[in-house]
């Protein structure tokens, strides 16, 4: 005879809340299930044991159960039940199916949850809504992480910030859930990354705490981490809160250096700060005018970073700012921001650098060798990008005749003067097949004109480091997202560089039509009067469409319209024109890093 319940189990507190261990105690009950009913306990009577022979009998006819990808039991169940949850992202579902396999009366003494089951369920309390989730997911995702730290599982990086994400959800849970990202290197040898602390900045931008955002700040620059728009916009919200007109502006500095245009929510934060007495409050009413030129000229345009300058309410007007760069409210002439000579320098050194790792050094020497020699050049033309151009037809293939009308627009648009055209050595070879290409090849070649890149190589490093090494311009309808991107990371000067110096192209009844790079730069922008320009994301792809804060104190007149400044010379030059003129700046920011991989050859 034996006591057993009336499910016919054997009946215990639940695993892991069973009463009295750590756990219970930290933790409490499950908070989404009722509490269990006491068990309705009955005596009956068992059957006699069973002979060895009848055991072996049973065993053999009962099949066993399978574990594993495909099996059946409890943990294939649950896996099929969180699969489909997380592609329904049912938080609730998901949850309750996961206390019955750990708690429930029919929950498997062995059962054992993979890493990533741990995973999809904090990531479902991470993205639950508390209309579909009425218990605060927080307690959920603390019981969660407790049962995969008890049964042994190792968390991850995902782990961790899912879990971050959640605590700091909770009203009170915005303190936990930096310590869980502050500690997770020492505790579990993980290396933080910006979305682990996106969560923790944003509680404490709502929460007004400035002082542990500018904690979280600077944990993030000791662990190498750099924010991006939604961190610094949360930076610089919590300190328009604090009223730290200092912060603001290092801040809005920050954001400069580091995107281009801004979201329309970050441009209500700053809409909001600009309309308040504090910021109406900061500012000198006297400073060195030529101090603030020289600053400006030192940066490469674009700003001076001397603080705010005059004193007074701000007028915040969303305009429109014309084709030649003036600003439809205040009347300022936007500059065009270009990189420095330094910064120049440090590009050109990181393309080369990665260049010589991944083509042939001796045939990428020698190219430096020979464009050291040839400096003339105004425009690289990336040969390839221009004869493929939309030849995605049947009888499509590389156009010469596409690539010769952009080198005649070019010529004509320079006074006669030769661009250099970047091909690849096989594709010459192939034209020269053809005795109508032959000749046009060869007038390139006398007038020096043509660079082939030699087999095994990637055309691409050729023209780029061209572009760069010699400062002039690109024409190339080419993004330079799947090499440049990855390579370069999160340079700060690439988005800068790319805007001044790339031509892209068009053809219009086979007539070649260049489209220069924009006489102002898209970016935030600080003015010698202290008036700010600010630009707002926009899709449409025409720049004339886009809205732009403009940010200036009441009173002040309309500035005269002079030629915009880019590393001190008047605009309407060739870049490698205006860059013998400017004076070099000190640098803010470090070269970053540069790694990647290679790209596919011809």
């Amino acid at each position: 005879m034996g006591l057993i319940s009336a499910t016919g189990s054997s009946y215990n507190t639940p695993w892991p809340w069973r009463t009295g261990t750590a756990l219970h105690r930290a933790y409490g009950p499950w908070p989404l299930t009722a509490s269990k009913p006491t068990p309705l306990i009955t005596r009956v009577s068992l059957p006699p044991a069973a002979t060895p022979m009848a055991t072996a009998a049973a065993a053999a006819a009962t099949p066993r159960r399978r574990r594993g990808k495909g099996g059946k039991g409890p943990n294939s169940d649950l896996s099929r039940t969180l699969t489909d949850c997380t592609r329904r992202g049912d938080a609730a579902a998901a949850m309750a199916a996961f206390d019955a396999a750990v708690s429930g009366p029919d929950a498997a003494a062995d059962l054992r949850l993979a890493a990533h089951q741990y995973n999809q369920l904090l990531h479902l309390l991470a993205s639950a809504d508390r209309a579909s989730f009425p218990a605060h997911p927080a307690a959920a995702a603390r019981c969660v992480f407790a049962h995969m730290l008890e049964a042994g599982a190792s968390p991850s990086e995902a782990t961790i910030t899912s879990l971050a994400r959640v605590v700091a959800s909770d009203p009170e849970g915005a303190d936990e859930a930096f310590e869980l990202v502050a500690t997770m290197r020492e505790k579990y040898g993980l290396a933080p990354r910006l979305r682990s602390y996106s969560p923790v900045l944003s509680a404490f931008r709502y929460a007004g705490e400035a002082c542990k955002a500018y904690a979280v700040e600077a944990h993030m620059a000791a662990a190498a981490v750099a924010p991006e728009e939604p961190e610094l916009a949360a930076l610089l919200e919590v300190s328009a809160k604090a009223g730290d007109a200092d912060k603001v502006y290092e801040y809005m500095h920050k954001m400069r250096r580091a995107v281009g245009c801004v979201t329309k929510e970050t441009a209500e934060a700053l809409e909001g700060w600009f309309q308040s007495e504090k910021a109406a409050m900061a500012g000198k009413a006297e400073w060195d005018a030529q101090q603030v030129k020289d600053a400006i000229l030192a940066n490469g345009g674009g700003c001076h970073q001397l603080g705010w300058l005059r004193n007074g309410p701000w007028m915040v007007h969303r305009v429109s700012v014309g084709e030649d760069g003036d600003c439809g409210g205040c009347g300022c002439h936007l500059a065009s921001v270009d990189i420095d000579m330094e910064e120049t320098h440090k590009f050109a050194d990181s393309v080369s650098g990665l260049a010589l790792e991944r083509e042939t050094k001796a045939n990428f020497s020698q190219f430096q060798e020979w464009l050291e020699a040839n400096k003339q050049y105004e425009a690289i033309v990336d040969g390839a990008n221009i004869a493929l151009y939309q030849q995605n037809f049947a009888e499509g293939g590389f156009s010469l005749v596409q690539l010769d009308a952009v080198v005649t627009e070019l010529r004509d648009r320079y006074n006669g003067k030769w661009p250099l055209v970047i091909l690849h050595n096989k594709r010459v070879a192939k034209l020269m097949e053809n005795s109508n290409n032959r000749h046009l090849i060869e007038t390139w070649r006398a007038n020096g004109a043509l660079y082939t890149s030699p087999s095994g190589s990637n055309d691409d490093w050729y023209w780029l480091y061209a572009a760069i090494g010699l400062n002039c311009l690109l024409v190339t309808n080419d993004e330079m997202r799947d090499h440049i991107f990855e390579l370069l990371g999160s340079s700060s000067f690439f988005y800068k560089w790319k805007q001044r110096h790339r031509v892209k192209y068009t053809f219009n009844k086979g007539k070649a039509v260049v489209i220069m790079p924009p006489p102002y730069s898209s970016e935030i922008q600080e003015s010698e009067t202290g008036s700010w320009h600010v630009p707002i994301e926009d899709n449409s792809g025409d720049e004339r469409a886009r809205t732009w804060l403009c940010i200036d104190r009441s009173g002040l007149t309309k500035q005269p319209h002079e030629s915009p400044i880019a590393n001190g010379v008047a605009q309407g030059l060739t870049p490698s024109e205006a860059s013998n003129g400017a004076r070099q700046r000190q640098p803010e920011d470090q070269a970053a890093p540069v790694t990647g991989k290679r790209k596919d050859r011809d």
